[in-house]
C-alpha cells in the first residue's frame, strides 16, 4: 500500500461532516465577457476520494481579449487534473499541482502570440478527511467562517498588501487605492512562480469555506460576507446572495464565489445531498 493511499485512509476515518458545495460565477454588470472559472470536483470513485478528497478551484484571469478566458480555464482543468494523479501529501499534491499548471500556462502563451502575457489567480481547496488543504497565487482568496467568525486565510500577492505590510497604508485605504488591482503574482506570467501553501486547518462540522475573486471581496465586506453565510438557507442561496449584493454596488469585474459547507453527516436533508453531489459551475457569460 502506497504512502498516499494510507494517509488518505487514515485522513477519511478522522472526517466527521458531509460536504455540501456550490461554485457560482457571473460576468458583472460591466465586463463583456467572464473571465474567471470556477469548479468543485468530487471523484466519483471512492478510492481516489478517500485518497484525495474534494477539490474546489477559483482562478480570475487577465490578458484581453479571450486569454483571460482560457487562462483561468487551464488553471482550473490543470490543478484538479494535476492534484488528483500526484503522490505525496494533500499539501505537496497541491502546491506542486498550482506550480506545474504555471509552467504549462506560461509555455501555452509563449506558443501563441496573441496569447503572449496572458496570467491568472488561482485559489484551490482540498478537503481531505479532518483537514483542509490551500494554494494560492494572486489576489483571489480563500476565506474560512467558524462559530460566527470569518478568517481570511490567503493573503493577496498584490501591491496594496505589500504597502500594507509595510505600514503604510491601512487595510482599509487598501479597499479604495488606485492601484489595488496591481497583483504582484500569477500563473503564466513567467516561468516559474512561488505558491503561497496555506498552513493545513482542522476541518469541523460547521464550517464554511468561502473562494472569491476579488469581482466579490472588492466590493462585499468581510463581515457582510460572514452575515450571508451565517443567514442563507443553504450554500446555493448564500452564492446566489452574494453575487446579487455585489452587482447591486456596481459588479465592475467578473464575480466568482466557491462555497463549501461542512455538514452533519446525520443530516438527510434532500437539499443537503443535492449540495453535495454538485460539480458543475453555473455561469453568466
Amino acid at each position: 500500500m502506497s504512502k498516499r493511499t494510507r494517509s488518505g485512509e487514515a485522513a477519511a476515518e478522522r472526517a466527521a461532516y458531509d460536504i455540501v458545495a456550490s461554485v457560482r460565477t457571473d460576468k458583472g454588470c460591466v465586463r463583456e465577457t467572464n473571465e474567471d472559472s470556477g469548479q468543485m470536483f468530487r471523484p466519483a470513485d471512492a478510492a481516489v476520494l478517500r485518497e484525495r478528497g474534494v477539490l474546489v478551484v477559483v482562478a480570475d484571469g487577465m490578458g484581453g481579449h479571450s486569454s483571460g478566458e482560457v487562462a483561468s480555464r487551464m488553471a482550473v482543468e490543470l490543478v484538479s487534473r494535476l492534484y488528483y494523479e500526484a503522490d505525496g501529501d494533500a499539501q505537496e499534491a497541491l502546491s506542486g499541482a498550482v506550480a506545474e499548471a504555471n509552467r504549462q500556462i506560461y509555455a501555452a502563451s509563449q506558443e501563441d502570440e496573441g496569447r503572449q502575457g496572458m496570467g491568472t489567480t488561482c485559489t484551490a481547496l482540498a478537503l481531505l478527511g479532518g483537514a483542509a488543504f490551500a494554494a494560492h497565487v494572486g489576489d483571489s482568496r480563500l476565506y474560512m467562517l467558524r462559530a460566527g467568525q470569518i478568517y481570511q486565510l490567503t493573503e493577496d500577492d498584490s501591491h496594496v498588501m505589500e504597502l500594507v505590510r509595510h505600514g503604510l497604508i491601512s487595510k482599509e485605504e487598501a479597499r479604495t487605492h488606485e492601484d489595488k488591482n496591481v497583483i504582484l503574482r500569477a500563473l503564466g506570467t513567467a516561468p516559474e512562480v512561488e505558491v503561497s501553501a496555506v498552513s493545513p486547518v482542522e476541518a469541523r462540522e460547521g464550517d464554511y469555506y468561502l473562494l472569491s475573486s476579488d469581482g466579490l471581496h472588492d466590493l462585499v465586506r468581510d463581515e457582510e460576507i460572514a452575515r450571508v453565510l451565517a443567514g442563507a438557507a443553504d450554500v446555493h442561496a448564500a452564492a446566489e446572495q452574494l453575487i446579487a449584493l455585489a452587482k447591486e454596488r456596481g459588479g465592475h469585474d467578473n464575480i466568482t464565489v466557491g462555497i463549501v459547507g461542512l455538514a452533519s453527516p446525520a443530516a438527510s436533508l434532500p437539499e443537503a445531498q443535492n449540495m453535495r453531489a454538485t460539480r458543475e459551475v453555473e455561469a453568466a457569460r
